[in-house]
């Protein structure tokens, strides 16, 4: 808690608690009991109970209550957590798109056939050739800078 609030607090509660609390102060005693939790200080259905109590608690005194028993310090004593990585796209993913981009391109390609347009489907054809070596464009450059950033072995 910063020394401000530490001090409304404190004077929050001599005054009888009678200052109610705003969305900060109750995510703030949520964080707290977070950091009891994970620490061990709370058990898991003690923990619910004040969790709900916090949501439900209006003025600092009711706040105050909750968080008598564990350390002031304690989440300053946390270490920050480290960003979770990205995980690369599941293969499945790859297969079902370009199963979609292929079934597509055939009804692209088979409506003019079907109407007899035998130019537009000439046309059409040269688009799809035309996008496909600019992916297989894409797709090299981009392995070449993947190999570019590693270390030679």
């Amino acid at each position: 808690m910063t020394a401000k609030r530490e001090h409304d607090t404190a004077a929050a509660t001599a005054r009888g608690g009678s200052l109610r609390a705003s969305h900060a102060d109750r995510e703030h005693v949520l964080d707290l009991l977070k950091a009891a939790f994970v620490q061990g200080r709370l058990a898991k259905d003690e923990f619910d109970t004040r969790v709900g109590q916090t949501l439900a608690s209006r003025t600092y005194a009711e706040l105050a209550v909750l968080t008598a028993d564990i350390p002031a310090g304690l989440i300053r004593a946390q270490s920050p957590r480290q960003p979770a990585r990205a995980r690369p796209a599941h293969p499945e993913n790859k297969v079902v798109n370009t199963c979609a981009c292929a079934t597509l391109a055939l009804f692209v390609l088979s409506a003019p056939l079907l109407t007899g347009h035998f130019e537009l489907f000439f046309v059409l054809v040269a688009a799809m050739i035309g996008a496909l070596f600019a992916a297989a464009g894409q797709t090299a450059h981009s392995s070449y800078k993947k190999r570019a950033g590693r270390p030679r072995q």
